[in-house]
């Protein structure tokens, strides 16, 4: 269990027990037919009009893995089927790695009926990271089919992804691996960071831990250079593209603007990995994200709710009230106050917990 896992407890004891059960039970017919996992509409049921993605495969994946391990029923059965449609439809074989997404037997979306690409077969590190993650967490429970799963993702990151010479991870590639787009991004960086944390705790492979600390290096000096708003994008030379998605400020992966939710995802991940590896900029950094998104984002327009996004003087862009927004600021909240034992942490966590039974 992670220091925010364990501050979630201490705050939460048993009184979000039955959301945690919801949750799970919302998930439990998430697994398509013809194998991975499939989109869910707002009851829970398969939508089998849309293809099946590979960072929603991980993602189901990795839940129902650690679900496993909290003991939960049917959840090794739906991890199971998770990573065997991770290492079967929506991986490819001919040139290694994994689609974006697959198609569907009645052959809904760009692609065909057959389970090839939905799109074109890029390659986007967005994706991979998911893989990995699901890997390391499904093999430490014992999830069959897990480990060739977290070698092949491994492998298929070092080689592709991460990008010694500049200490972070590059974006995408074309199918066969030959082309690679100009296209740099924080947010693939950043679950790249959480996904090297997880395999270091599966392999017990340090220079996971080395690399995840070389981005937060990064990060900390890109936040400080821009006032805690994070830049999101940026050129194949690291340069800021700061209007980048002007023109489209709510793009639901690469929107304009900074983008409050990963701020305070951010926040915890530096505070996890200093639960790891002594990382002296951690909590300094981590404290100045979460001060700032705060500011920026909750109730910063007068009705309750964070914001999407901001532009880069802190006005507000796009104003829908995402659920995941809200999640990462209690994950952040509680592990600033595990590792500082400061009330305000506590109350905030408190509050955003009331706003999320009154809201979501």
């Amino acid at each position: 269990m992670t220091p925010a896992e364990r501050e979630f407890h201490r705050i939460s004891g048993e009184t979000h027990a039955p959301e945690l059960h919801r949750l799970l039970t919302f998930g439990r017919d998430v697994i398509h037919p013809d194998g991975g996992a499939a989109w869910l509409d707002e009851d829970g049921r398969p939508d089998l009009t849309r293809p099946v993605f590979t960072w929603i495969t991980a993602r189901t994946a990795h839940v129902f893995a650690l679900a496993t391990m909290l003991g939960e029923d049917d959840a090794e059965a739906i991890a199971t089927a998770a990573v065997a449609g991770l290492r079967g439809r929506l991986h490819d074989d001919a040139h290694g790695g994994w689609f974006t997404a697959a198609e569907d037997a009645a052959g809904a979306g760009s692609g065909d009926a057959t389970g090839a690409p939905a799109d074109d077969g890029a390659k986007d590190a967005y994706a991979h990271a998911f893989v990995l993650l699901a890997g390391s967490t499904a093999s430490m429970a014992g999830i069959d089919g897990a480990e060739e799963l977290l070698t092949d993702a491994a492998e298929v990151f070092e080689r592709h992804f991460w990008d010694d010479a500049v200490d972070r991870c590059v974006d995408g590639w074309d199918r066969e691996w030959v082309t690679l787009s100009t296209y740099r991004g924080l947010n693939a960086n950043m679950h790249a960071v959480e996904a090297m944390l997880a395999a270091a705790d599966a392999t017990g492979d340090g220079v996971w831990i080395d690399r995840a600390a070389r981005v937060c290096d990064w990060l900390v000096g890109l936040a400080e250079a821009h006032g805690h708003r994070l830049p999101e994008h940026f050129d194949d030379q690291w340069r800021p593209l700061l209007d980048f998605n002007r023109d489209r400020p709510d793009d639901p992966f690469r929107p304009f603007g900074a983008t409050v939710g990963h701020a305070l995802e951010w926040s915890r991940l530096l505070l996890d990995l200093e639960s790891v590896r002594p990382f002296p900029q951690a909590l300094p950094t981590a404290r100045a994200l979460f001060e700032r998104a705060v500011a920026d984002g909750w109730s910063a327009d007068g009705a309750p709710g964070f914001v999407y996004t901001t532009d880069w003087t802190g006005r507000r862009v796009v104003r829908e009230r995402m659920h995941w927004v809200v999640a990462e600021a209690i994950g952040a909240a509680c592990t600033l106050a595990a590792r500082t034992g400061e009330a305000s942490y506590d109350e905030w966590a408190r509050l955003w917990w009331a706003h999320v039974e009154e809201c979501f």
